[in-house]
């Protein structure tokens, strides 16, 4: 079984501009997260899916200058710069989809969920649609033909821009699994979507890299144990706000009865 893992990132958030390139510790914070996603265990290879549009020319620069193969395509609609990289990376069995955002992404967590997949024989595996680890460890993987059914079938701007709403909207025609930890975490936001938590991150870092690069979301848990004023500086912001508003941008394209 062959895995091919995405991780899709621009620039032009509309939250936080340049959020991937904000620098961590003197380097880009997707830098960081790619760090840590090159000591999972589950898959091949790693590539950034990033847009061509010009605005992430600087991005794609970074890849290259750190070693990390990149597929630029569409701005907007994710999901075909998801199938796009597929094309160019794969043939892959199955697909991890990661998003750039989560700086403190886990290697366990994301072998955790792979594992599940393949030994479930699953179409679809997730942690975050019924989420339970913090915001920010999200693990998603699909099998290769699952994501090219999406891309043939979905409409909505919301599944094309978040890639996987159409699978695991439709559990009738996709087997789906759902990863559980072993307690809800879901209340902690380790995401990076606004500048507090861009500063919480950088704390997180500043605290925990210097003596363990390769720091894990037990010692998170255990800093914000020690320093609970730390999970204060972004705890007003609500899970898939992003998400969210795509919805509602739906709507005038849903006929109502």
């Amino acid at each position: 079984m062959t895995v091919l893992a995405i991780l899709q990132a621009r620039v032009t958030s509309t939250r936080l501009p340049n959020k991937v390139l904000a620098p961590i510790l003197g380097q880009p914070m997707l830098a960081r997260q790619i760090e840590r996603l090159r000591r999972a265990a589950t898959f091949a290879t790693l590539v950034v899916a990033t847009s061509d549009d010009a605005s992430d020319d600087a991005l794609a620069a970074m890849c290259a200058a750190i070693g990390v193969p990149c597929h630029r395509g569409s701005l907007n609609d994710v999901l075909a710069r998801f199938q796009g990289a597929c094309a160019v990376f794969g043939p892959a069995d199955h697909v991890v989809r990661l998003t750039g955002d989560c700086p403190l992404a886990d290697p366990a967590v994301i072998d955790a969920v792979v594992r599940h997949h393949l030994a479930s024989g699953a179409d679809y595996t997730a942690n975050a649609i019924q989420p339970s680890w913090p915001d920010g460890l999200d693990v998603e993987v699909m099998r290769s033909a699952v994501l090219q059914r999406a891309f043939d079938e979905a409409r909505l701007p919301s599944e094309r821009e978040h890639v996987t709403p159409y699978i695991h909207k439709h559990p009738e025609w996709f087997r789906i699994e759902h990863v559980r930890g072993k307690q809800d975490l879901s209340y902690l936001r380790w995401t990076v979507d606004e500048p507090a938590d861009l500063a919480f991150v950088t704390e997180v870092y500043a605290a925990l890299y210097p003596q363990n690069p390769a720091f894990d979301t037990a010692a998170v848990l255990s800093l914000l144990e020690q320093r609970p004023e730390l999970a204060k500086l972004n705890g007003q912001f609500i899970r898939n706000e992003g998400y969210a508003k795509s919805l509602a941008a739906d709507k005038p394209r849903i006929p109502s009865n």
